[in-house]
């Protein structure tokens, strides 16, 4: 390896320890430190050498380590939002998922789905399938907030289960998400209105 290499490949790997172990990276966000030829076949040697992890084409991670178990699998919120920046794209947290990290159901989906206004993608690791579908901006609501994981479950779940969502949301949710949903509800489906507003009248109530 030539010396501009192996700088580029260091300075990649201190910035990939300086975010910690469990983050995932795609060629852009290296971008500033050499062309783009140079960040992959830095990536590649680093990915060769152990020093990082290839997860499939473009995307890397420095994987945290089991004592026992060894390298775990990555984050998959960390792997959509690393597959977001690459096209500046916003990414949220959608279906079962979202559903899932509220409580309201117990078993961990195999796929995790995500809404996007950036391209659509679909990555598969071992046994889990991350998958980035692109939305419009009325599917989009609050994207990357916790108040967007709200919405994104109320569309799972649908009426039937609303009351559920709204529990959980009105005990947990912060203050200044409660007030994105009550500012963002006309954006959202007729029958979820309500919902959103009574989750934002807890906030507002106890002043």
């Amino acid at each position: 390896m030539d010396q501009t290499s192996s700088s580029t490949a260091n300075r990649i790997l201190a910035r990939a320890l300086a975010s910690g172990r469990g983050s995932v990276f795609t060629p852009s966000d290296f971008l500033d430190l050499a062309e783009r030829p140079a960040i992959d076949q830095a990536l590649s040697r680093l990915a060769n050498n152990g020093k990082l992890r290839r997860l499939a084409r473009g995307l890397y991670d420095l994987p945290k380590v089991h004592p026992r178990l060894g390298p775990l699998s990555p984050d998959p919120d960390h792997v959509a939002r690393a597959l977001a920046r690459e096209t500046g794209s916003k990414v949220q947290i959608a279906g079962a998922r979202a559903a899932h990290l509220l409580g309201l159901t117990t078993q961990i989906p195999a796929r995790s789905d995500y809404l996007t206004d950036g391209p659509s993608r679909r990555v598969v690791l071992g046994k889990r399938v991350i998958n980035l579908r692109h939305a419009s901006p009325k599917h989009l609501i609050l994207p990357g907030s916790a108040a967007g994981t709200i919405v994104q479950a109320l569309r799972h779940l649908g009426p039937t289960r609303a009351d559920d969502v709204v529990r959980i949301a009105a005990r947990s949710l912060p203050a200044a998400e409660k007030k994105k949903l009550s500012a963002s509800g006309r954006q959202a489906p007729a029958w979820m209105r309500p919902m959103l507003l009574t989750i934002a009248a807890v906030e507002f109530d106890s002043r």
